[in-house]
């Protein structure tokens, strides 16, 4: 069957862009190498295993709903945050985006509870925060969390596969060119499935394989910054009094020594730290979440420090930068490793006893003590102890000697396909939305910007049939 369009990624943007699609009466497949997010489990997370057993794809970010939606299932409802996509189609357009997007997350079953900063502790936290140089940017965040996360997902799977056929656990090899447009996709068994239009939506863990197809087919591309830090873990009254009102804290600093932009990013109250394998890169990197609900709800709030670096010619590959650290991590301890900053100070590594000692907990259980001064480069870590400095004055404490840094956690969306306003590329046919086009970094935009790139393509379809 020849279908009008295909979507490589069953991730939010792949999602909302069937979404559309079926609407405007077209032909629909949905092809994505992970599983439907009923059968989607982590072992590990469920202790049916010690260890990461590396699960190829890992279920935790591959599969139906994509790795954001599956993890902490923040939805951040603020143009700010989470992308690029305003510079495309404009901040009013991207705003009612937003609203759509949300309200079709809250009809599917996500809370309906909104966390917003009172203005006058918004007001009174960022002026604090910039006599250490920090920038808050207020967000209302809708928080649909882990536990809640899977009904939603399922919810919408029932929705869309009534109306599209879903190809789960099914891997695209390349995109089909014909006649100097977009004709299909490719397998990896062979088999070839011919489709008037293909968006590429194959979000942060395939972004080894989007530079592997952008390589194939000539497109333009320009690199973007590649992130790279690490995750705090701190007992949750450190940050409770800014996490009650924010729920998410968006912190920014440019560094004092090197002028790099380090942020905050994914924060869970009252959460924990799991692990991510990678398969592409073949790396176990740190992740965070939290439940939306009582059960599973721990004594500790995590979040991400990330430190973002722009690289300049002749290097050409950010992303193989940023596994090659996550792999010394690994390399090192096996795994992911975790460090008391009381220890990274004095430059000594954490033992198992002095994780023992401490003040907090881990939970993430498998974390193998070590010192991460042999793992980040001396510019990152020093952004990252700069970042928790500043930090101390909005949550004082976190820059206690207990507070434990685990290693490394590394976002790759470091490309940035040359794209015209609906997120087609220089290939007639063929377009890209999500994370792994380097147009979003988060659900919300990942979401909005499928729709987007829908509505790109029932125009073109529309002009080319």
């Amino acid at each position: 069957m020849k279908y009008d369009v295909v979507i490589v990624g069953a991730g939010p943007s792949g999602l909302f862009a069937a979404r559309e699609l079926a609407a405007g009466g077209k032909r629909v497949a949905i092809i994505d190498k992970g599983k439907e997010i009923r059968d989607r489990s982590c072992p590990l997370k469920e202790g049916r295993s010690a260890t990461c057993v590396h699960c190829k794809p890992c279920n935790v970010i591959c599969g139906w709903g994509g790795a954001g939606s599956y993890s902490d299932g923040k939805l951040t409802l603020t143009p700010e945050f989470g992308g690029n996509l305003e510079q495309y189609i404009g901040r009013r357009e991207l705003m009612e985006l937003i609203d759509s997007v949300d309200a079709t997350f809250v009809s599917h079953g996500a809370s309906r509870e909104v966390f917003s900063p009172d203005p006058g502790f918004a007001r009174d936290i960022a002026i604090r925060a910039s006599t250490a140089g920090l920038r808050i940017i207020p967000a209302a965040i809708r928080h649909m969390g882990t536990d809640r996360s899977k009904e939603i997902l399922q919810s919408m799977f029932l929705e869309i596969s009534r109306s599209c056929d879903v190809m789960m656990g099914t891997v695209v090899e390349s995109v089909v060119i014909k006649d100097g447009r977009a004709a299909g996709v490719r397998l990896a068994d062979g088999t070839v499935i011919e489709s008037v239009a293909v968006l590429l939506a194959p979000g942060r863990e395939g972004s080894l394989w989007m530079e592997k197809t952008v390589s194939a087919l000539g497109l333009r591309i320009k690199s973007l910054p590649v992130d790279i830090g690490v995750r705090v873990e701190i007992p949750a009254g450190i940050a409770e009094a800014v996490t009650d009102q924010f729920y998410e804290v968006k912190a920014i600093l440019d560094t004092p020594t090197f002028d790099d932009q380090v942020r905050t990013f994914c924060m869970c109250p009252h959460g924990e730290v799991t692990t991510e394998y990678l398969e592409q890169h073949d790396i176990l990197t740190v992740n965070g979440h939290s439940n939306r609900d009582g059960n599973g709800r721990t004594g500790n709030t995590n979040f991400a420090i990330l430190v973002s670096t722009d690289f300049t010619e002749p290097f050409k590959d950010p992303n193989g930068y940023g596994s090659h650290i996550a792999r010394l991590a690994n390399m090192l301890g096996g795994g992911v490793l975790v460090q008391r900053l009381g220890d990274l100070k004095h430059g000594r590594r954490s033992t198992p006893s002095r994780i023992a000692r401490g003040l907090v907990d881990p939970t993430l259980k498998t974390a193998e003590p070590g010192d991460l001064s042999f793992v980040l480069p001396y510019r990152h870590l020093k952004g990252i102890l700069e970042m928790i400095q500043a930090l101390d004055v909005i949550m004082p404490g976190i820059n206690g000697k207990h507070t434990l840094l685990y290693g490394v956690e590394v976002k790759f969306y470091s490309l940035k396909l040359a794209l015209d306003r609906d997120l087609m590329t220089n290939i007639p046919g063929l377009f890209a939305s999500g994370d792994g086009a380097g147009v979003t970094r988060g659900v919300i935009q990942a979401s909005a910007s499928g729709i987007v790139a829908a509505r790109g393509i029932l125009k073109s379809v529309t002009r080319d049939s």
